[in-house]
């Protein structure tokens, strides 16, 4: 018979700061004491809350920067964000849509809001997860999975009670588009004022939730309200979610990696000599070239 997961704690909202010119993140694992070895395979949950942003003629966003070793999940519920690569990629993760990085052996990117949006403004919304990747592919090459919101899996909650899209993994026999290299899963959950929500997860695997809207309560006790993250300890397999409002809760769960981790800034690998080597090949231009301008519309993306 499934048990229920206890809580291991609910942390609040860490204090927002700035990433680039154009978001404004709240970091939650830096809140978390040991958050590398209670959340793994997640590296990092940089939430940009709602807020309206106001119209630019100005370019906004993050500038041509490096990754290897892992991957970079951008989730748009509000807004359009629109990058571009070393690679030659480019495009727009709009309102419902993930973009799926795979850093691997390296690559450079930049992100900023999509010139029409900037131009006229409105309402923001988003996330990025990093995702570690063990250590047989951190060299793969690298690649992008542009998930668009009719390609999600949806499952909808009894008695009109929402709605749970499948982004990565699996919810009641519903399979998410993500392709990743180990269980992962991210469940983008929307429920209604007294609506109930279940999740199962094996024991041995991570799980945690960010309350983005609404109040919830867990496990039939402690309650989550909107900008809380909750950690679960890796025992049990339940976590039951009732909506004390409308809430809007995004579910993690994966396959701790269990192996060492080094990590500066956008690099992250094994090994000190290995974070060395990224930061060398950064330097010496491997992971390609990538100028800071906008891809001219209608080229291949």
């Amino acid at each position: 018979m499934a048990t229920r997961r206890e809580i291991e704690g609910i942390y609040g909202p860490p204090v927002a700061h700035p990433v680039g010119d154009g978001f404004t993140v709240r970091g939650y694992f830096s809140v978390i004491p040991d958050a590398e070895r209670k959340l793994s395979p997640f590296l990092l949950l940089d939430h940009n809350a709602r807020h309206i942003t106001p119209p630019t003629e100005h370019r906004v966003g993050v500038g041509p920067h490096p990754h290897r070793g892992f991957e970079t999940v951008t989730l748009s519920w509000e807004s359009s964000i629109a990058h571009h690569d070393s690679m030659g990629n480019h495009g727009v993760v709009g309102p419902g849509d993930v973009q799926w990085m795979t850093a691997a052996s390296g690559v450079l990117h930049s992100e900023y809001r999509e010139q029409r949006f900037a131009r006229e403004g409105g309402p923001m919304h988003g996330a990025q997860l990093w995702v570690n990747l063990p250590k047989a592919h951190k060299m793969d090459a690298p690649r992008y999975q542009t998930l668009t919101a009719d390609r999600m899996g949806s499952v909808a909650l009894p008695d009109d009670g929402g709605v749970v899209r499948v982004i990565s993994g699996e919810y009641q026999g519903v399979n998410g588009p993500a392709k990743t290299f180990t269980p992962v899963t991210v469940l983008d959950a929307h429920l209604r004022l007294n609506a109930r929500a279940d999740f199962s997860f094996p024991a041995h695997h991570t799980a945690a939730l960010l309350v983005m809207r609404g109040e919830v309560t867990l496990n039939g006790g402690a309650t989550a309200k909107a900008s809380d993250f909750v950690v679960f300890r890796n025992e049990g397999e339940v976590i039951s979610l009732a909506a004390r409002s409308d809430a809007h809760v995004l579910v993690l769960s994966g396959e701790p990696i269990d192996e060492p981790i080094a990590a500066y800034g956008p690099f992250v690998m094994n090994t000190e000599r290995e974070i060395r080597e990224a930061m060398s090949d950064f330097q010496r231009g491997k992971f390609g070239h990538l100028e800071d301008e906008v891809p001219r519309a209608g080229e291949a993306s």
